[in-house]
């Protein structure tokens, strides 16, 4: 009865009639924020205390018992439901995520970590990696380390939450933790002093090849800027003469992160994005500012579908200049900016408050109704669905008028649905063998259990050059027949020489041979990521990266832009 009565209650508070009691969410909001003076007319006033009114009866006369903070979170939904799909709400406990990622830091002893698991959820926490210059290097823990007690409590069994809340705390306090290491037949004990642990947002920066340089960054947090600075000089130094500037999966976050990186292609005082909302101190302009560490060289960003906001910002910017050639697949299209207001209980809204624009003047905001969330995102995979069949130039054919913009040198570009690329590189699809591997993920599974019998071995051979590693390691055809002993185990038959009484699925020895090489690939970047970090995955990837790869054939393209560029500027 009582599910009944709540399931009842979220219709209603989730429907166009709930927005009525949604708007009681605005209690919660606006005393947070101090709002007597912020309203700004009489009929505001009117609203908010018809809003206290019926709250409080709902709390003191509603026929049955209600939870004044379930009925607070329904409102929200419902008030949000009417806005646009990234306004947003967290509670305090989300919220504390959320700002570790825009912070890029955390406090916690410096791994990361995978549940193995075990039978009835008895899983075991491993270390899946040591973050460089944290606490657990320091003591000597190391990647395939099982952690198996924490302060006296067994760890079998752990969720996600559990391992946070016993190895996250505050810096200086200690933790004393059990480790059994594969070949190592004693426990291990470690008594680790928690310290402020880094959370980096450049995941690669490397010599792709004699003058190409590459940097992936993963998102725009507060130490963005100067890891982005700290590699282009390192580059640079190496002899980089073009680079290559990877935006995919990058999702965004601080505009003003974008807008320093944007300034270091650009020459002082080009605008790099403008926005306008509904108050005059939401409405602002930026610009480039100084001497830009890379004004001039070719430039190449590669983006997908998963390129959002700060993202768009920064490729926006570069396209719309004639600055740099932006390949990939169409990106998200968010062209909004939201400012987040923390309320008095720890909570916080997210609201957005601008649209921006590129230089050219596009917004490429896509199109949504309201707050639906599941159109949003299904409109959003149709364009993905469309754009995989269509070049760049019958994309832009097939647009209105109204849409269409120019760039400094007059090339076309459009508004709306996100930045199209100069040049589309349709996602490359997976072939049934891969699409298994990687669906099983018996990939990372195998490696696993490599580097509890091989690591060591590896590692007194290699020791800490990645470099080396990643130029001279071969997956052989041990390891492959390994790999295959082992899928077969779980039940996967791959190729032939090997019997499976039932297999789920199975593959046959052409299938092997065309994928070996993406396959073996695969296998070396699960091993270079255990043995060194995640950095380590990408100088191995690149040479089966669809888009990377397909990318570098385009370096005329981009020399040309930066050529036109430099003689753009010099008049």
């Amino acid at each position: 009865m009582i599910n009944q009565r709540r399931t009842l209650l979220s219709k209603r508070l989730t429907s166009p009639r709930g927005l009525i009691l949604g708007l009681l969410a605005a209690i919660l909001v606006i005393t947070g924020l101090r709002v007597e003076s912020m309203l700004s007319d009489r009929e505001t006033a009117t609203a908010l205390q018809r809003i206290e009114d019926v709250f409080m009866l709902i709390d003191r006369r509603y026929v049955e018992e209600t939870d004044p903070n379930e009925i607070a979170q329904y409102a929200i939904d419902g008030m949000l439901g009417e806005l646009d799909p990234h306004s947003v709400f967290f509670d305090a406990e989300t919220l504390k995520g959320e700002n570790e990622s825009f912070d890029a830091s955390f406090e916690g002893i410096g791994i990361s970590f995978e549940l193995l698991p075990g039978e009835a959820g008895s899983d075991t926490l491993a270390v899946l990696s040591v973050i460089p210059g944290g606490p657990s290097e320091e003591v000597g823990l190391q990647s395939g380390d099982r952690i198996l007690v924490v302060d006296g409590k067994s760890t079998i069994g752990f969720d996600e939450e559990d391992v946070r809340r016993h190895l996250k705390g505050p810096r200086g306090s200690e933790v004393a933790i059990s480790v059994q290491r594969p070949g190592v037949d004693a426990m291990l004990e470690f008594d680790i002093v928690r310290d402020k642990i880094p959370l980096y947002t450049l995941d690669a920066a490397y010599m792709m090849e004699d003058n190409t340089g590459y940097i992936r960054l993963n998102r725009f947090a507060r130490t963005t800027y100067n890891e982005f600075m700290a590699s282009l000089r390192t580059l640079k130094a190496q002899g980089m003469e073009r680079l290559v500037l990877d935006l995919r999966g990058n999702r965004g976050g601080y505009m003003q992160m974008a807008v320093r990186i944007a300034g270091e292609f650009l020459n002082e005082g080009e605008l790099v994005v403008s926005q306008d909302g509904h108050t005059e101190d939401s409405k602002e302009t930026f610009y480039a500012t100084g001497n830009g560490l890379w004004e001039e060289g070719p430039v190449m960003v590669l983006v997908d579908g998963a390129s959002a906001s700060a993202s768009e910002i920064v490729a926006g910017a570069l396209q719309d200049h004639d600055r740099g050639l932006v390949v990939g697949q169409r990106t998200f299209g968010k062209g909004l900016v939201q400012k987040q207001y923390v309320l008095r209980d720890g909570s916080a809204l997210r609201l957005t408050v601008a649209r921006y624009f590129t230089p050219s003047g596009r917004l490429i905001q896509t199109d949504y109704e309201s707050g639906d969330r599941v159109d949003y995102y299904a409109s959003k995979a149709a364009l993905k669905k469309t754009d995989g069949t269509q070049t760049a130039r019958e994309l832009l054919s097939d647009v209105p008028d109204s849409l269409r913009f120019e760039t400094a040198s007059g090339r076309v570009v459009i508004a709306g649905g996100g930045i199209i690329p100069d040049y589309i590189v349709p996602a490359d699809s997976l072939s049934p063998l891969m699409r298994t591997v990687l669906g099983r993920n018996l990939e990372n599974q195998f490696i696993r259990s490599w580097v509890d019998l091989y690591g060591a071995s590896i590692k007194e051979r290699w020791g800490e050059n990645q470099d080396a590693f990643i130029n001279g390691y071969q997956v052989e055809g041990a390891m492959l027949d390994a790999f295959r002993s082992f899928a077969a185990d779980k039940n996967v038959l791959i190729g032939s020489g090997l019997t499976v009484d039932d297999p789920s699925e199975s593959f046959s020895d052409e299938d092997l041979a065309a994928d070996r090489e993406m396959l073996s690939t695969l296998l070396k970047g699960r091993l270079a990521t255990r043995l060194y970090d995640r950095s380590a995955w990408y100088p191995v990837w690149r040479h089966v990266d669809h888009s990377l790869v397909e990318s570098q054939k385009l370096w005329s393209s981009a020399g040309e832009l930066a050529d036109l560029y430099s003689a753009a500027g010099s008049r």
